[in-house]
């Protein structure tokens, strides 16, 4: 039974992966999008780039929350766009409120999407699409070293790529619901906090972002790492011989 649900599993991606192939190789208006959202993100500087988005977004009106949700969800796939990006402008377009809930929850739908197709395809197919087994060497160290952990600790470092772990995740037995609620935690402060940001834009964004991701990556080590140093200060502070009376 399990070995059908797999087939059928990977039958399913692989006919959404080719009619999504076949829609941007045969509609000239998606593969010019496609080119134009790829070209933004990837801009050097940080508040052109936003600003370049925010321009982009507002260009469909109403309909900009759901393309925002949309172009979360692609980048996701298409590992590695920066996604902080576009959690800045949610913030600047749509408050820090709406906007955390709308980057937060698609980024979700887009792990979710990251962990299906890596389940249902498995290893080869996903080191093709995140660019070569290499890419993947932080996530199998992390799943190595820290199990079931993994999934919250890198949520809540935003240097290592999102959509990388995500696509690890799912070539290891974790079940959907655990994956789901530590992705859903762990992005939960750098989302809000990110969103926050993008209201109140200035042009010491850079300064804020790395400031914030560096003090959140020395809470997350300190968390790791805390313990097991306490135990060796213990350790080495207690009498190994002890005389008794």
């Amino acid at each position: 039974m399990h070995l059908n649900i797999s087939k059928t599993s990977s039958v399913v991606v692989l006919a959404v992966i080719a009619l999504v192939i076949a829609v941007y190789l045969g509609v000239p208006v998606v593969q010019q999008a496609v080119h134009d959202v790829v070209g933004i993100l990837t801009l050097p500087d940080v508040p052109q780039a936003i600003a370049a988005f925010r321009d982009y977004l507002l260009g469909f009106g109403v309909w900009a929350p759901l393309v925002s949700g949309l172009l979360m969800v692609f980048q996701s796939v298409v590992a590695p766009l920066p996604a902080f990006v576009l959690t800045f402008t949610n913030g600047l377009l749509f408050g820090w409120a709406w906007g955390a809930v709308l980057s937060w929850s698609s980024a979700m739908v887009g792990a979710l999407v990251c962990f299906w197709i890596a389940r249902a395809l498995g290893r080869p197919v996903v080191e093709r699409l995140v660019g070569g087994s290499q890419s993947l060497e932080v996530s199998d160290l992390f799943f190595t070293k820290y199990g079931n952990r993994t999934i919250l600790i890198t949520r809540l470092l935003p240097f290592v790529s999102f959509d990388i772990i995500s696509y690890g995740a799912g070539l290891t037995p974790i079940s959907v619901r655990s994956f789901l609620i530590a992705t859903g935690l762990g992005q939960l402060p750098a989302t809000l906090v990110y969103s926050y940001l993008g209201q109140n834009l200035t042009g010491s964004i850079q300064v804020l972002f790395w400031v914030f991701s560096i003090t959140l990556a020395l809470f997350v080590l300190g968390w790791v790492l805390g313990p097991g140093v306490l135990r060796r200060l213990r350790a080495k502070h207690t009498p190994t011989d002890v005389k008794t009376s």
